[in-house]
C-alpha cells in the first residue's frame, strides 16, 4: 500500500496576502482583537500551516468606538515600564481611549498573539486608525474589482 499526499505544502513564494476591513464601531474589544488575531495568523485560509506565516493584512477602523463588557471600563490599566527607576506609567482605559484609541486594540491582539518569531512581522501588518478615515483604501478599491 503506497501513501499519497492529498494537499501539496504551502511554499513561501506561493503565499497571497489579502486586506480585510474591520469596523469596530460598538464592537467589544475581545472579540474584535480574536477576529484580527485569525486573520494576521492565517488561520482563516485552507492552506494554513503554523511553521509559515500566510496571514493577511488588516485594518481596523472606529477604535474609538470600540467597547467593554460589565465593569471593566472603569478598571482596566494599561502599563508601560520603561526600564528606569520611576519609569513605570499606568492609563486607565478611559484616558487612553480619548488620546490613543489604536494602542487598545494593538495590545489586545499583541497579547492574543503567540510569542514566537512571526510575531513582529505580524503586527507590522496592522493597521488600526481611531476614525473611518484611513490611507488605505486604494487597496481596497483594487481587491474590489
Amino acid at each position: 500500500m503506497k501513501l499519497t499526499i492529498s494537499t501539496k505544502p504551502l511554499k513561501g513564494k506561493e503565499i497571497v496576502r489579502n486586506w480585510h476591513l474591520i469596523d469596530a464601531d460598538g464592537q467589544i474589544l475581545g472579540r474584535v482583537a480574536s477576529n484580527v488575531t485569525a486573520i494576521l495568523q492565517g488561520k482563516n485560509k485552507a492552506n494554513y500551516v503554523p511553521y509559515i506565516d500566510c496571514g493577511d493584512f488588516v485594518v481596523v477602523i472606529n477604535a474609538s468606538k470600540i467597547g467593554l463588557t460589565g465593569k471593566k471600563a472603569a478598571s482596566k490599566k494599561y502599563t508601560h515600564y520603561s526600564g528606569y527607576p520611576g519609569g513605570l506609567r499606568i492609563d486607565d482605559f478611559k484616558s487612553l481611549l480619548e488620546k490613543h484609541p489604536e494602542k487598545i486594540i494593538e495590545a489586545a491582539v499583541s497579547g492574543m498573539l503567540p510569542k514566537n518569531k512571526f510575531r513582529n512581522d505580524r503586527l507590522r501588518r496592522l493597521f488600526v486608525f481611531k476614525d473611518a478615515n484611513h490611507s488605505y483604501q486604494a487597496k481596497f478599491n483594487k481587491n474590489s474589482k
